[in-house]
């Protein structure tokens, strides 16, 4: 089995090939076809005033050269444009669908990317005037070359790095096993080699341009493992913001997924020379980085010396984390965090604020009583929405430990020189781009103490002189 040391090396040679050197980098074809009147020839809709642009701050977008009124439908694309892994109109491979068994759950983007890079290989593909739009080069963080990555002080980020590393020279080989000797008739790629570039350019154009859909009229971006993921032709040319103009919703006939249309809708009125401007909800895998993003999370590990340390310094005696009592330890393998085989990831930020199973631990563990836990179910004690469930006291002792928990996880980034300084002498893009990520990293941090703090002084205000 190769080894991570291998994998960094093998990246520290290839991997500078995904990092553009602007915001417009070529696409994979000179010339390629008009994409709006492909998607016209196909049945598809795009409304005369919506017009691709290469000067949008962001390089390629869409902008509307009319004022559109709220609710108009600006595209729609029939049921067989967008690109998924499985179609009725064009099924994946044996081989391919054989490949795709192979890869994790949470690389959905990469099992998307084989069929990408099957069609990409077939110059009369149906996707072609789609594909041949693609940029030749990704900027996506989770691919920085590994000296970039040292400098992110987030262990959640580079061991994740580190998988997708292992992930990627493995399943390389893997490609290189299963077609050895397959004939051009039989093969996905019609013959040709598939490397690790290839399966990263891949992965990088799924990660940053899927949208992951779910039938019955709802719309999810990123979303749960059951929403299907899908490419959009066109659509995906939309960028981003948390104040969108435009939004996604689906259009079916009889309820079933084949007679799905996907339609962008004006969610306001659309001024001018405006952008289309899509939610695309979390950022992390779109290799983008935004100020205040009401997403965005810090992934932790539930480290009990941590936590120990954090609860010490809120009064309580050491050891409530590293040795729970027997019922304790029993409640913490139902929330995953103890046990054979824990997951201990746990998160800070996003819409939850703090992570329900760390948030229901640090209750359970700060209580010590058992009469007062079993009164409430787990999901209760995960909810940040129910209102002290175990006490007063014992809810301003769990958001003080939080709070602590997130400065003490803090205190590397907090150390690091001034970001702001260095960013106004002029970094490259990469280093530009991984400050600005260490810079927001430590916002969710103060975003976080600041919404504890908030509940801590109205929790302070109920508190009674006999609260235990």
């Amino acid at each position: 089995m190769a080894t991570l040391k291998a994998a960094i090396t093998f990246l520290k040679a290839n991997i500078r090939g995904l990092i553009c050197a602007s915001q417009r980098p070529p696409r994979l074809s000179h010339h390629p076809p008009d994409l709006v009147r492909w998607i016209e020839r196909e049945g598809g809709f795009v409304h005369h005033a919506v017009k691709l642009s290469q000067d949008t701050p962001f390089g390629f977008g869409l902008i509307s050269t009319e004022q559109i009124p709220q609710g108009t439908d600006l595209i729609t694309l029939p049921p067989h444009v967008p690109l998924r892994f499985e179609s009725d109109d064009a099924p994946p491979s044996p081989l391919l669908a054989a490949l795709s068994r192979r890869v994790p759950e949470e690389l959905w983007a990469m099992k998307l990317g084989l069929r990408l890079l099957q069609e990409r290989a077939n110059a009369d593909s149906f996707w072609w005037p789609y594909i041949s739009n693609l940029p030749v080069t990704y900027t996506v963080p989770i691919f920085f070359h590994p000296e970039d990555i040292e400098n992110l002080p987030l262990k959640p980020f580079q061991y994740q790095f580190d998988e997708r590393c292992r992930f990627l020279l493995h399943f390389e080989e893997e490609v290189r096993e299963t077609l050895e000797g397959v004939q051009a008739s039989d093969h996905p790629f019609r013959g040709q080699d598939v490397n690790a570039s290839d399966l990263r350019w891949a992965l990088s154009a799924v990660s940053t341009r899927a949208f992951r859909l779910h039938g019955n009229r709802k719309v999810v971006q990123g979303g749960s493992s059951d929403h299907v993921p899908m490419m959009l032709p066109l659509i995906d040319m939309c960028n981003h913001s948390f104040s969108p103009n435009v939004k996604i919703i689906q259009d079916q006939d009889d309820g079933s997924d084949s007679n799905t249309l996907v339609k962008v809708v004006a969610e306001t009125q659309v001024k001018e020379n405006d952008q289309l401007l899509l939610n695309y909800g979390c950022l992390l895998d779109y290799g983008f980085v935004v100020e205040s993003n009401p997403y965005d999370t810090i992934e932790l590990n539930y480290d009990e010396g941590l936590l120990d340390a954090a609860s010490l310094a809120v009064g309580f005696a050491s050891g409530k984390f590293s040795s729970p009592a027997p019922w304790q330890h029993q409640l913490l393998s139902q929330l995953n965090l103890a046990g054979k085989m824990p997951n201990l990831k746990v998160t800070l930020g996003g819409q939850e604020t703090v992570d329900g199973r760390l948030l229901a631990a640090i209750r359970i563990l700060l209580s010590g009583e058992l009469v007062e836990v079993e009164k409430h179910d787990l999901e209760a004690l995960k909810s940040l929405s129910s209102v002290a469930p175990l006490g007063i006291a014992n809810e301003i002792a769990t958001f003080q430990t939080v709070m602590v928990f997130c400065v003490l996880a803090n205190v590397v980034l907090s150390q690091l020189e001034d970001h702001e300084a260095i960013l106004k002498q002029g970094v490259s893009d990469t280093a530009e781009l991984i400050i600005k990520y260490r810079i927001q990293k430590k916002s969710v941090f103060s975003g976080v103490i600041e919404d504890l703090r908030r509940r801590v002084k109205l929790l302070s205000a109920q508190e009674t002189p006999n609260a235990s």
